[in-house]
């Protein structure tokens, strides 16, 4: 009987350390072992820091959330700082973390805009959601890529894939509005120079070939000027 007893508690003390970090919420403010918490980057809301290039967490889908992290912790999305930290948590803290931040509402838009005026050459957008480059100049190429795309090049608009306004679309095509210019532009050449997964059929490594430097910087303003009001 107290060999069982003590089985019992052994194997009720296995069980506990494999869960006592799937907290999201205690990861995300506390940290786990020698991870650092993360909204020391990321901010206590989920916000992101715009200036340092850290990108919003909250209101991300929670499934595209955990495959971000999986990424950097096997090594197939490259970020010297994400990377580490992500391979010392495990599955259950990596689901449990974007879980948390998928369920935090979007906080700290003011943080996240590089400007809080239109784009250049475009009318401001109502409820979050982008016009359709309407304006009595001629619209930027930011603004022409992210609603009409450039067909020249058989380059799709922005918002094909990621929804009016970048708003997001489902599982795969994250919101673009709320996030920082340095970190859209980061992102965009880190597809076009494969250090980060290309995401579903390639779409994302094929866009960002055809765009130029220029281009990159053009449609990342324009995104990091929108109102995040709409985001899902």
């Amino acid at each position: 009987m107290t060999l069982s007893r003590n089985l019992s508690w052994v194997m009720f003390g296995i069980v506990l350390s494999t869960n006592v970090h799937a907290d999201g919420a205690t990861i995300a403010q506390q940290g786990a072992g020698s991870v650092v918490a993360c909204q020391s980057c990321h901010g206590v809301a989920g916000e992101g820091v715009a200036a340092a290039g850290f990108p919003r967490l909250a209101g991300m889908g929670a499934s595209y959330l955990q495959r971000q992290l999986e990424a950097f912790a096997q090594g197939t999305r490259s970020n010297a700082v994400m990377m580490p930290i992500a391979k010392a948590l495990s599955a259950a803290d990596r689901k449990a973390v974007a879980s948390h931040y998928a369920s935090m509402p979007f906080g700290g838009a003011a943080a996240m805009q590089s400007s809080t005026s239109a784009p250049r050459g475009a009318a401001q957008p109502k409820g979050g959601v982008a016009p359709p480059a309407a304006s009595a100049s001629a619209p930027t190429v930011g603004v022409t890529l992210a609603t009409r795309g450039r067909w020249s090049d058989t380059l799709p608009a922005c918002e094909q894939c990621h929804g009016p306004g970048g708003r997001g679309v489902g599982a795969d095509f994250p919101p673009l509005v709320g996030q920082s210019a340095a970190y859209l532009a980061a992102q965009l050449t880190a597809f076009k120079s494969k250090a980060r997964p290309a995401g579903p059929m390639n779409l994302m490594g094929v866009v960002a070939q055809k765009l130029s430097d220029a281009d990159v910087q053009e449609v990342a303003a324009y995104y990091a000027s929108l109102p995040a009001g709409g985001a899902r």
